[in-house]
């Protein structure tokens, strides 16, 4: 097989673009941080979160693979293995978090602390030692967990030693994924809690890679190895699990939603609150709206699922609104009023820029598909929709 033939000259072009984007807005960020600070770490947890997402995403989304099985992964295993070993530079891009810990979570103040009766007896736990400790042992798990799964050449499709590792390994990410969520995102508003809020992360960080991975595969359909394989009944498994998770994305948010609203507990109510007022309650109402009903609406239809370039389209939406849910999360723990700062964008696109970048490096390495893989149905003469 000829690796290539779907990485020149358009993998090249892809790599120096995401590289020159990455380096100029990470500039521009840098000089956003001497501007105001405050803003510039807001911007880049918010810009951190959504391309970690992608990272995590596809690792929890191989294992889960390998435990189930199935044709749905075979088509996109390359795409989820280049992402998930991007975690060694998401475990070097989270540096500027840690330097900003005084500037983003009000927790890490002592004279905060000492006058609030709740936040001291949260201390033992939100400190920033233990903090750093934590994120540190998150990015250690995970990449133990991406070693363990690394097959050990193309041919090792069964991988048993994989499924071995994917049970207790998808089991410990979950908690993982949970833990970091509470650490990096709910601590902002350190006095509300939710128990279900980490699943909502992971559920929101699986359909983001599942909508990722069906815009890479739409973008090389054109080329081979894919151009011969590819069949609509792949998009429309892929389809079928972008429907999946757009209803347990809403099934989770709404469960967290209808239990603080029932219980009207003054510890939990001022999260929804803070959202449903200053012009944060329009975006509530998009991310309702398109986060879940225009896409189960639309992804109900067979027709679009089968046809790669309308699935695509859809994807790629996905992809928006979960950036936007993000920035939902974590910018009205700040701001009282909707607002929106140009170093959102910049900081958006110099982490994406270079995670692109060592994504597509990683993407390079080895072949696009495994074309020994027995679940791979031959070549359909009717090719891609």
């Amino acid at each position: 097989m000829n690796h290539d033939d779907a990485r020149e000259p358009v993998f090249d072009r892809a790599q120096r673009m995401a590289l020159l984007v990455g380096i100029a807005a990470l500039a521009a960020t840098a000089v956003g941080a001497f501007l105001d600070s405050g803003q510039f770490f807001r911007s880049y947890l918010i810009a951190y979160l959504f391309w970690l997402g992608l990272a995590l995403g596809s690792l929890g989304i191989l294992m889960l693979h390998n435990l189930a099985g199935g044709r749905w992964g075979v088509l996109i295993r390359r795409f989820l293995e280049s992402a998930a070993r991007t975690l060694p530079l998401m475990a070097a891009l989270v540096i500027p978090i840690l330097l900003g810990i005084p500037s983003l979570y009000e927790w890490s103040h002592q004279d905060v602390v000492a006058h609030d009766p709740v936040l001291l007896h949260k201390q033992g736990y939100l400190n920033v030692p233990f903090f750093v400790a934590r994120t540190v042992f998150y990015f250690a798990l995970w990449m133990v967990l991406l070693l363990l799964l690394r097959r050990r050449s193309p041919e090792d499709l069964p991988a048993s030693s994989s499924r071995a590792v994917a049970g207790p390994g998808l089991i410990l990410f979950v908690f993982s994924v949970t833990f970091a969520s509470v650490d990096w995102i709910m601590s902002l508003e350190p006095h509300w809690f939710s128990t279900i809020y980490g699943a909502i992360l992971v559920v929101g960080q699986t359909l983001q890679t599942f909508a990722f991975c069906v815009a890479l595969l739409v973008i090389l359909s054109r080329y081979r190895p894919f151009a011969g394989i590819l069949q609509p009944g792949h998009f429309h498994d892929l389809g079928n699990l972008l429907l999946a998770f757009t209803v347990l994305w809403a099934y989770t948010s709404f469960s967290q939603f209808l239990i603080i609203w029932s219980g009207n507990i003054p510890e939990e109510t001022p999260w929804y609150i803070r959202r449903s007022n200053g012009g944060w309650q329009f975006v509530s109402v998009a991310l309702v709206t398109f986060h879940f009903f225009v896409p189960f609406a639309i992804l109900l239809s067979r027709y679009v699922k089968r046809r790669g370039r309308l699935l695509a389209r859809v994807a790629v939406a996905i992809i928006v609104v979960r950036f936007i849910d993000l920035y939902w999360w974590v910018e009205p723990s700040y701001h009282q009023s909707f607002g929106l700062h140009w170093m959102h964008l910049v900081a958006l696109l110099g982490v994406g820029g270079v995670w692109l970048f060592f994504f597509l490096w990683q993407l390079r390495r080895g072949p696009l598909l495994y074309t020994e893989d027995p679940r791979l149905i031959p070549a359909h003469p009717h090719g891609v929709h």
